[in-house]
């Protein structure tokens, strides 16, 4: 009778726990194992099913990440079908930067959206009072929800801009061997090194291509262009600021090469990860998917393009906490360009940021971005071990 007792009552318990954490009873039964905050395997794949049965959030993701690529290339494919003379190649550089701007914008977004869901999917379905009493560690709920999200968001972003650079590589114009800077053809792909000894050999082209044209006044001609050829002191002195001139005329008219493309890809994957991160820590604080959403809205959209844009008096530190600017900071050279966000910033990762503020150290931008991650991290889990069932 006892033991009959017993195992009725345990039983809800018992199904319970095989709802929540997808494992089997006698698991669950064993002391300190439900306890752990690492989370199962079983709790991960549970947390991912959850997300991925909201059915509307899925398919508003999945066209905003991947279907946003997908209709820019097709109609421009088939613009170029019908009409070549008119329209150009579905792959362009130019097109290539223009998708990975919006492909990081709305990617962030839906990112976050995401977080904030699994970040209170719990409290809005009324079951977080049922894992609770299952004895599971809360630390390991808030941790399973991690992979189970970036294990959707990412496969889409890979997806998503490997479909970019397939397009771009093989349905794009012939790669040109020069790059036109004010009109002048300079070889393309060259190293700092090598496009300092280029213009020494070339003055005349340094000239034209890189240094302000002094207007004068003619009364038979009008204004015509005088220069003097550039000294090799002054060449040597500028060449940084060259270099940033001619390597953001590469970004703009040159395919980027295999290994940009790599680099870019893995700062999308980042951006589009932090997303997701930082909108879990927000939600599991403040409950609420909508409040939580708004907020990550407006920090992307409005709060980090200001802060980026302009130098506060006085507030420059503060400028450069805000995670967007940190990753712009971090963004590749490939979207830097003409087709990117603006002007010249640190020589990072292989590229320059799109800041248009003086650039933080290497070491202060990683302790930014690691920050943001760890930071709203532990703040989630806090407060998910915190909240009364």
């Amino acid at each position: 009778m006892n033991e009959s007792r017993a195992a009725a009552a345990t039983g809800p318990a018992m199904t319970t726990a095989v709802m929540a954490g997808g494992t089997r009873p006698d698991r669950a039964a064993v002391p300190g194992w439900s306890r752990s905050w690492i989370p199962s395997w079983g709790l991960i794949t549970t947390k991912h099913l959850e997300l991925r049965k909201r059915r509307v959030l899925m398919v508003v993701t999945a066209l905003l990440i991947v279907g946003l690529p997908v209709l820019v290339l097709g109609i421009r494919l088939v613009f170029h079908l019908a009409d070549a003379k008119t329209y150009g190649p579905a792959g362009s550089p130019s097109a290539f930067q223009f998708l990975c701007q919006p492909m990081s914008e709305f990617g962030f977004i839906m990112a976050a959206t995401l977080g904030a869901t699994a970040g209170t999917t719990d409290l809005s379905d009324g079951m977080f009072r049922h894992l609770v009493i299952t004895g599971r560690s809360r630390v390991a709920l808030y941790l399973a929800r991690i992979p189970a999200g970036l294990a959707i968001v990412l496969p889409l972003v890979a997806v998503a801009f490997t479909l970019l650079c397939l397009v771009t590589s093989y349905a794009g114009t012939p790669q040109p061997a020069s790059v036109s800077a004010n009109g002048v053809p300079v070889p393309a792909q060259l190293s700092e090194a090598q496009l300092k000894s280029w213009l020494l050999r070339h003055p005349r082209q340094y000239e034209q291509a890189f240094v302000n044209v002094v207007p004068q006044l003619v009364p038979a001609s009008g204004r015509i262009p005088v220069s003097r050829p550039a000294r090799p002191p002054a060449i040597g002195r500028n060449i940084a600021t060259v270099y940033g001139e001619y390597t953001s005329d590469e970004a703009g008219q040159l395919n980027p090469p295999v290994n940009e493309m790599a680099k870019i890809g893995l700062w999308l994957e980042l951006d589009i990860g932090v997303g997701f991160l930082v909108g879990l820590g927000v939600g599991s604080l403040i409950g609420q998917r909508t409040v939580s959403t708004v907020l990550m809205i407006v920090l992307q959209i409005v709060v980090t393009p200001i802060l980026a844009a302009h130098v506060i008096p006085y507030f420059i530190n503060g400028q450069r906490v805000v995670l967007g600017v940190a990753l712009d900071q971090l963004r590749p050279a490939g979207l830097a360009g003409d087709g990117g966000a603006g002007g010249p910033g640190h020589v990072l990762f292989g590229g320059r940021g799109a800041l248009g503020i003086p650039p933080m150290p290497t070491w202060a931008m990683i302790t930014v971005i690691v920050g943001w991650i760890v930071g709203w991290s532990v703040i989630g889990a806090w407060r998910m071990a915190a909240r009364d069932a």
